[in-house]
């Protein structure tokens, strides 16, 4: 080098090497006489053989921005210590660069990892020149190192993050769908600019409009969890299979998700019912958000969905628990009352009540336990279950008390009810003839301006003439056969 080529390269602002790889190319020509054609592999089957062509190449001169890099107080100082900034997977890619001398090529590039003499790892970008004149003998070689460990850094960092919000998304418990909803933007802006201001009313009178939006949904992604909710095997089935899914009550509630992005609500929530592919309902809770950067697109969109299926059931069970009594499956007393007010309020009228009491259950308790007893009142559940149906309304309002409401149904409809109850009866007690279930039964239908609380009360009183109606028979039969009473095997009926 000349003076002036000299001040350029110590002035250079990156680090910079003349190297003389003269040493490598006799090693090349030994193993070309040797017959080696493939460099790569012959280098890569004993790492030794790349440790020899490092130890071949001498360092001839170093610029001051390479001590700057490498914390060297001199070029002596350097070259005493390559063994400290060229190792590890420094020699791995150092074959990368023997193969393009190899192959006669005068440049190569190769991204290597390097340390300071401190020990501070660096990313390094290598670039390499043979320089001109030296193409044969290759004994003067420039090479510049440049530090891009914050360039990598940043990569790992996005490549670990885009890992991290992979593994978030793939194996959350929870079902994740990414759908591009940029086409129902679209077509809500169209609505808009048409002056549309009420735009329920206009889904009311366009309902295809919500049926296109629906079929403009496009789902990019769903993870795992997703497919294990609605038992699809695999991607592919879940997309082909939608409509199986989203039917139904599915139209509603996405109506008003349509009426909340309408009004600019980006995020929102709501209760949705879907159908896994093997037919069975899924309760869900739906949470949508517009992932941000898409706020003005929509593109990109997040739906979470959560199966609260079994909170469903336990709410519904707790319902169910809080208005019907659990031995005999009819309604409680508390719902009782609550539909004996809903009724006082109402208008309709005639309304008919039937009163009924279960003869001899006390005895059955103490005779037979109280297993025997409850065998009773399950099976005259079953007996009033079958029997009556919505308008009407059974239920036990006692041990052994039980009230069936009728509204609108005077009293031949009250009396044809009390029939196939004593039918149902009759044929009950044929199946379980050692405990047959006897019932003294009142009817009463209401009368011009009387009360639920009256109308009840009459048909308790007829009930009661008929309970001991029911028990002179019994003493009667005691008194002539000279018995204890039994259960009674007939069946009493007001």
């Amino acid at each position: 080098m000349n003076n002036s080529e000299t001040g350029i390269f110590d002035l250079a602002p990156i680090a910079m090497w003349i190297e003389d790889f003269s040493g490598v190319k006799l090693l090349f020509d030994r193993w070309r006489a040797d017959g080696v054609t493939d460099i790569r592999a012959f280098l890569k089957e004993d790492i030794a053989r790349v440790a020899a062509c490092s130890a071949a190449i001498r360092v001839l001169k170093v610029n001051q921005k390479t001590l700057d890099l490498f914390e060297a107080d001199s070029p002596q100082h350097l070259i005493d210590n390559l063994s400290v900034v060229f190792r590890d997977e420094m020699l791995d890619s150092h074959v990368n660069e023997l193969a393009e001398l190899w192959d006669g090529k005068t440049d190569f590039r190769s991204n290597t990892v390097n340390y300071s003499l401190s020990g501070q790892r660096m990313d390094i970008l290598l670039r390499g020149a043979v320089l001109p004149g030296h193409e044969q003998t290759l004994d003067r070689i420039l090479l510049t190192t440049e530090d891009v460990t914050q360039r990598e850094d940043a990569r790992r960092n996005e490549v670990q993050s885009r890992r991290y919000a992979e593994g978030l998304f793939e194996y959350s418990p929870v079902s994740l769908w990414v759908e591009d909803f940029s086409q129902i933007r679209n077509l809500l802006e169209t609505v808009r600019n048409r002056g549309i201001e009420d735009f329920r009313v206009f889904m009311d009178v366009h309902p295809e409009f919500v049926q296109q939006c629906m079929s403009e949904i496009r789902i990019i992604n769903v993870n795992q969890a997703t497919l294990d909710l609605f038992c699809a095997p695999d991607v592919q089935t879940l997309l082909q299979r939608q409509v199986e899914i989203f039917r139904d009550e599915m139209e509603k509630p996405f109506r008003e998700q349509l009426m909340d992005l309408w009004e600019g609500q980006l995020f929102h929530s709501r209760e949705v019912v879907n159908y896994a592919l093997d037919g069975t309902v899924r309760h869900i809770l739906l949470h949508f958000s517009v992932l941000p950067g898409h706020e003005n697109d929509w593109a990109q969109v997040q739906v979470a969905l959560t199966d609260i299926t079994a909170r469903k059931k336990a709410e519904a069970y707790l319902e169910y628990l809080g208005k019907h009594d659990v031995l005999t499956k009819l309604h409680n007393r508390a719902f009782y009352k609550d539909e004996m007010n809903r009724l006082e309020r109402k208008p309709l009228r005639p309304v008919s009540a039937i009163v009924m009491d279960l003869n001899g259950l006390k005895q059955a308790n103490d005779q037979l336990g109280h297993d025997a007893g409850d065998a009773l009142l399950r099976r005259f559940g079953e007996v009033l279950n079958s029997v009556v149906s919505r308008p009407n309304h059974a239920a036990r309002v006692g041990g052994d008390e039980f009230t069936v409401l009728l509204p609108g149904a005077d009293k031949k409809t009250a009396a044809a009810m009390v029939e196939t109850i004593n039918e149902l009866l009759h044929i009950n007690n044929q199946f379980y003839s050692n405990a047959p279930i006897s019932v003294s039964i009142g009817t009463a239908t209401s009368q011009d301006g009387e009360s639920m609380e009256d109308l009840v009360k009459r048909a308790d009183r007829l009930m009661y003439e008929d309970k001991r109606a029911y028990h002179n028979d019994r003493l009667f039969d005691v008194t002539k056969d000279g018995e204890k009473p039994v259960i009674n095997k007939s069946i009493s009926a007001a």
